[in-house]
């Protein structure tokens, strides 16, 4: 069973010194509907936990570095939210905007307060809009999910953070353990089935918060405003030698021994973080997204792996490069695979509509992008992620509309012309250049 922490525990988890900011009155006795009995359980959550309210806020430095800190107190009638939760978490929000400080709220909810009523529920609302113009002043917002949050807590603060981490074992899920259909299937309201469905960026331990929480508060807060020089882009790690025939730049991008992107990103950042999923219920282990330091300057990347790329894949990258570009982040992507994916279950899954969303961040997106094509470019699955104007590719690269195999077949000609197919279509890494699509190739390190 996962470990439950009191509000005051989950902050020294995670912060070096803390300090409230000022609370609101108490709430009325039978609060606004006139429950009866409602002062009494008030003062009884009052005398457990020592809290006068189901959250505590204030200011914190976690990792050297300032932030707002929410804490829910589930002993406090489970941590529900109710009109003078909603008071605090609004001003909470305010302070983070006045002194442009990143948000992290430690939350263990079961939802809205039954004894307040549609007065309670409404509070969801008011922590949306107050999210809402925080993600709009450029602000990070991270998410510690505990044990347990279900409700709208996790519908609004949860899952609406741009960073979601949960304690392992924690119960996530908007349905709560009373009100889940009969039979439902346990693991999916966990915090390792939330991180399986792609709801949760990372599982993490309680003794590895702090240093996770500051290093994600160094990452999202390492944007410089107005700067608009792009990253260089990696060198290559592979051959350094160019193909003499587009069919010869086909196989050497398809070698199995050629550098991938993982060996790219571990090459290029002095520290990193993934983020996960598409918040959509899926996942793509062929896409790595997330954020690195790379001599103390933050970059966003998103590479593909050498898979085709899955609707989840491209949904991930999307949320990725939106979320960069409203903190100010510049953006790595590294291309290679063979194309989208286009089985019926990717069809089913949306294809299209995740190819045109990355494809709108791409075109959207203030920051500066750097592209480097690492392997294969197939068509419009790869296009997706390159950036006009500042694409690069690797010496073991091609791009192509289409791959030679399939552009012969359309041609009707046969199999075996596949290799002169792949020299009309003028694929390798210097023809790219010559054609003013890429611009240039990049070398080894010296």
């Amino acid at each position: 069973m996962a470990e439950r922490l009191t509000a005051r525990e989950a902050i020294a988890l995670v912060a070096e010194g803390f300090g409230e900011l000022p609370q609101g009155a108490a709430a009325d006795a039978d609060g606004p509907i006139g429950w009866a009995g409602y002062g009494a359980s008030r003062a009884r959550a009052v005398a457990r936990t020592g809290e006068d309210e189901s959250v505590v806020c204030g200011t914190a430095t976690v990792g050297g570095r300032r932030a707002v800190l929410v804490s829910f107190e589930f002993g406090f009638m489970g941590g529900s939210l109710g009109r003078g939760t909603g008071d605090r978490l609004e001003a909470a929000y305010a302070y983070a905007r006045e002194e442009r400080l990143p948000l992290v709220s430690l939350i263990a909810t079961g939802g809205s307060r039954m004894q307040e009523g549609m007065i309670a529920l409404t509070q969801l609302q008011r922590v949306a809009r107050a999210s809402a113009l925080n993600r709009a002043a450029g602000l990070a917002q991270v998410a510690v999910v505990r044990d347990p949050t279900t409700g709208g807590g996790w519908a609004t603060l949860g899952a609406g953070a741009d960073v979601v981490l949960a304690l392992p074992g924690a119960q996530i899920g908007f349905a709560g353990s009373r009100v889940r259909p009969a039979g439902a299937d346990p693991f999916a309201y966990t915090a390792e089935g939330q991180f399986a469905g792609g709801q949760v960026d990372a599982v993490v331990r309680s003794e590895d918060l702090r240093d996770t929480v500051a290093l994600w508060l160094t990452l999202l807060t390492g944007g410089r405003p107005g700067d608009s020089e792009p990253v260089p882009p990696p060198h290559t790690l592979g051959s350094a030698d160019l193909a003499e025939s587009g069919w010869e730049a086909v196989g050497r991008a398809r070698a199995g021994e050629r550098p991938r992107a993982g060996a790219y990103l571990e090459a290029y950042f002095d520290e990193r973080l993934a983020v996960h999923g598409d918040r959509c219920g899926g996942v793509d282990p062929g896409m790595l997204c997330g954020f690195g330091l790379r001599g103390g300057r933050a970059v966003a990347y998103a590479a593909q792996d050498g898979t085709a790329t899955r609707p989840a894949g491209y949904r991930t990258a999307a949320r990725l490069i939106r979320l960069a570009d409203r903190l100010g982040i510049p953006v790595l992507t590294l291309v290679d695979t063979p194309g989208a994916a286009n089985d019926a279950e990717a069809e089913r899954a949306g294809a299209g509509a995740a190819i045109a969303g990355v494809f709108a961040a791409m075109a959207e997106a203030r920051v500066p992008v750097t592209t480097l094509v690492i392997g294969e470019g197939g068509s419009g699955g790869a296009l997706a992620l390159a950036v006009a104007g500042n694409t690069w590719a690797t010496p073991d690269s091609y791009f192509s509309v289409i791959a030679p195999e399939l552009a012969a077949a359309i041609l009707k000609r046969a199999p075996s012309d596949a290799p002169a197919t792949a020299d009309q279509l003028r694929l390798r890494p210097q023809d790219l250049v010559e054609l003013g699509l890429v611009r240039g190739i990049v070398t080894r390190s010296e």
